[in-house]
Formats: structure tokens, sequence, C-alpha cells
């Protein structure tokens, strides 16, 4: 129960933050970065008497009823909350402005606006479930016409911030696009989390002495039985995490443990274990 509370704080957080941003950053200098919020703020620039937050909310329950028909009540579950929550967020922060005045670059609004819409995105995305709006169009995009999610969310939000970008000019579109990149950093960053361990992948001819040697040091070592792809030779590779702060003390004493050590060095951005597995399962 607890983690069900935790998780349903998480979205409504990271709704908000995106809401901030959008009515702090994007929309005050009419940054489209894509999606149905970006359409808000060119369609509200063209007919001022339409409400951006109101254009949001009609467009996602349009949006939601699509997805129902033409994706069906699983795909269409988990875009819901965030459809719904989004543009109500985005009313009642719209007079933000008014309490904090900006007098910033519009280079680092753009940066700012990216940040924190990423990030907001991001703790939403993390837990399965999304803002609606033209995602919804990207899956049925991928059903219907067979093109993958990244080349369709191309083309939809791509036109999207084109189409800001013929309304408001190419420096605003360029400032769009720096916000956009930001957006979508943080949210893969966000989503994937942060993690201080690094993945080994160890190939030696003393694998025992390794293994022993990571256990005393208090890492997991599991041993994997592979064949060359051309010798055909069977070797043992040694996977073991370790903390980063722990990894260049650990690499000289691999390397003085055998010199001709081959080692290969990934960031784990997430990790479970078993226990923790089983707490989520029973909440």
């Amino acid at each position: 129960m607890k983690i069900k509370k935790k998780k349903y704080f998480t979205i409504l957080f990271g709704l908000l933050l995106t809401a901030i941003a959008f009515n702090l950053f994007l929309s005050p200098y009419n940054y489209v970065t894509g999606g149905v919020g970006g359409l808000s703020i060119v369609v509200h620039h063209l007919v001022p008497a339409i409400n951006e937050s109101v254009f949001i909310f009609i467009a996602n329950l349009v949006l939601i009823v699509v997805s129902y028909l033409f994706l069906g009540k699983e795909k269409t579950r988990n875009t819901i909350l965030g459809s719904l929550l989004f543009p109500f967020f985005v009313s009642i922060t719209k007079e933000i402005t008014s309490v904090i005045v900006l007098d910033l670059d519009s280079f680092i609004v753009a940066c700012l606006g990216g940040i924190l819409s990423g990030y907001g995105y991001g703790l939403v995305f993390q837990n399965n479930y999304t803002t609606g709006g033209t995602d919804i169009l990207n899956q049925m995009m991928e059903k219907y016409f067979h093109i993958p999610m990244s080349k369709s969310i191309l083309y939809v939000d791509g036109l999207i911030v084109l189409f800001g970008g013929f309304v408001f000019g190419i420096t605003n579109l360029m400032y769009s696009l720096i916000a956009l990149a930001l957006i979508s950093y943080f949210s893969n960053n966000t989503q994937l989390g942060i993690n201080k361990n690094r993945m080994l992948y160890i190939t030696s001819s003393r694998v025992e002495d390794i293994r022993s040697y990571l256990i005393r040091e208090g890492y997991d070592a599991t041993i994997l039985h592979t064949q060359g792809g051309y010798s055909k030779r069977k070797r043992k590779i040694l996977l073991s995490s370790v903390h980063e702060n722990d990894y260049y003390r650990i690499r000289q004493d691999l390397l003085k443990i055998d010199p001709r050590i081959f080692i290969v060095v990934t960031s784990a951005y997430e990790q479970h274990n078993a226990n923790l597995l089983v707490l989520e399962s029973k909440s």
C-alpha cells in the first residue's frame, strides 16, 4: 500500500512540475516542444480566446476516446490519469508568472524549461504512466502503420515543432529545439534512474582468484560460460556490479592479479535484488 501511495504521489508531483515548467518557461516565451501542450501554445497565439489548459483538456479527452477505440482498454488505462490531470495542473498554475517574475536570458529559460519538464515527464514515465496527448497517436502509428515509435514521435511532434517555428520564427524554433533536447535527456535519465554502480565484464586466465577477491570486497560475482565467436573456444566471463567509488581501486587491484586481464565497463542504470522484488509484488 505504501508503495502504491508513493507511486501516485510521484506521478502527481511529476505532472505538477511539468505544468509549472509549461506556465513559467515554455508558454510565456512561446517555446513549442511538441505534444498537445506545444500545439496549445500555437493555437492560443493564433486565437487568444482559446485557453491553453482547456485546449489541452479537450484534445486529450478526444484522444482518450480514440485510444480506447483503436488501442484498447489496457493501452488506454495508463494514459487517463495524466491526460486529465495535466491540463488541470496547467490551469491552477497559470498565474505562477504573477508570483514568480523572471528576467532571464532566452537561452537560460529554454534550458530551465527543458530540465524541469524532462524531470517531470521522467517521474511520470518511470511509473508506466503517460501524459496522453500525441503519445496516443504515436502508438497508433506503430500499431497500424508499423512505424517505429522513435520515428512516429519524430513525425508527429516534429511537425508541431516546425509549425511553432513557422508561427514564431526561426530564433524561437532554435530555443524550442534546445528545450526539447533537454526534455528528452532528462526524462530518459529520470525514467531509468541514476545508479552509482558500474557493471564489470571480466575475461581472465585467473577467474577464480578474481572471483574470490571480489567476494572479499563485498561484491557478488557471477560466472558466465561463453564460447568465442571466431575461435569457438569455451571460456568464463565474470559479471560483477561495483560502486563507482570503489571502481578505480578495484580495477587497479584486478590488474595486479592479472596484468593481461580484459575488462568491459558499463553503467548500471537500474538494479533490483530478490528481496526488493518480493516486497514490491506483495504491496
